[in-house]
């Protein structure tokens, strides 16, 4: 403790030419002090390095009254990665790629020695329900990384520079931990700056994110996700180092999900022939109809086989709500992973 007290008192007594290099010390410590469970020592530090001049340090009552800082951590919410690389069904490119970042994170170590950084910036693009909020929590399990995802109800305020002041908080929580971040919907702060119908507020965030994710450490992985690149500020696209594409799902790879995911659940079924019948769809679908599956095999007790229940779920999803809209790509889908059968010779045409 005798080095924290130490460091604490340098921090408070630096003038402001010695505080940039004194600044990225004292944040390498308090990182690698979080990693080590050592939270207590991480907060001292942080409060003492952000006690000069600081706007961003607040407090807020826990439980037994008594005031702890939380330096933008009421602004994120912590979720235990379960979903790994090889539970997700992705394109060989965007798998090569995310290895590769895995990789870099893994030795970085090496690569400065060689005065390079890893890359961790990446943006995830595509339709909705196909594994972008998944991929980013897979590459937090890889890397034994804290995940948190971006709490957007407590980010966005309606005041003016307040949205700003929020998002340096934010970032002043996550420089001193080494983590994954997810800013899902990051159209909601990452628009299009040259937009007349945009308010300057919406134009000063965009900017502050900017100038804020540049200053973050490499051990600090960003994970930015959208529906709408179109959106999406030019100068927030040049800030990712990844940019990967989140297609909707081919024929054949919701085969291989629904053959994963029924696997695991220990219920077997012919899965060509079910998506056969489903038609496309997102792996958002996909997953809550074999969630639909395994509610029913549970509330049988067993005493239905696997193949009347999803014989009864297929029933019911040909009809739900929003299924007429996927009847031309069912058609498709059918016709990509079943040959077209030949005419009988006594139904060809004679000339």
């Amino acid at each position: 403790m005798a080095r924290s007290d130490l460091l604490i008192s340098l921090v408070r007594a630096a003038t402001n030419g010695d505080r940039t290099m004194l600044r990225t010390t004292v944040e390498t410590i308090a990182a690698e002090e979080r990693a080590q469970q050592h939270d207590a020592l991480a907060d001292r530090l942080t409060r003492a390095l952000n006690a000069q001049g600081s706007q961003v340090a607040h407090s807020t009552q826990v439980a037994h009254g008594s005031p702890k800082v939380q330096l933008g951590r009421e602004l994120l919410n912590q979720i235990t990665p379960r979903k790994t690389l090889g539970d997700l069904v992705l394109t060989s490119e965007v798998r090569q790629q995310c290895m590769e970042l895995v990789e870099e994170q893994l030795r970085a170590d090496l690569l400065r020695s060689h005065g390079l950084e890893p890359r961790h910036r990446v943006l995830l693009s595509g339709p909705p329900g196909n594994g972008k909020t998944a991929l980013a929590e897979a590459v937090a399990e890889a890397l034994a990384l804290p995940f948190y995802s971006v709490r957007y109800d407590g980010l966005i305020a309606s005041y003016l520079g307040e949205t700003a002041q929020r998002l340096a908080r934010l970032f002043e929580y996550v420089r001193t931990i080494p983590c994954v971040v997810l800013f899902d919907e990051f159209d909601a702060i990452g628009k299009e700056r040259g937009d007349e119908h945009e308010t300057g507020e919406i134009k000063r965030v965009v900017s502050n994110f900017l100038l804020q994710v540049d200053a973050l450490p490499s051990y600090v992985v960003v994970v930015a996700a959208t529906n709408h690149p179109e959106l999406l500020d030019k100068a927030a696209w040049r800030r990712f180092q990844l940019r990967l594409t989140m297609p909707a799902p081919t024929a054949e790879q919701l085969v291989e999900f629904f053959s994963k995911v029924f696997h695991a659940a220990q219920i077997q079924t012919d899965t060509k022939k079910l998506v056969q019948r489903l038609g496309l769809m997102s792996y958002a679908e996909a997953m809550d109809f074999v969630l639909d599956v395994q509610r029913k095999n549970v509330l049988a007790l067993g005493e239905l086989v696997p193949s009347s229940l999803i014989e009864d779920k297929v029933k019911l999803w040909s009809k739900r709500v929003g299924a007429a809209p996927n009847a031309e790509r069912s058609r498709q889908a059918v016709a990509k992973i079943r040959p077209a059968r030949k005419r009988p010779k006594s139904a060809r045409r004679t000339k």
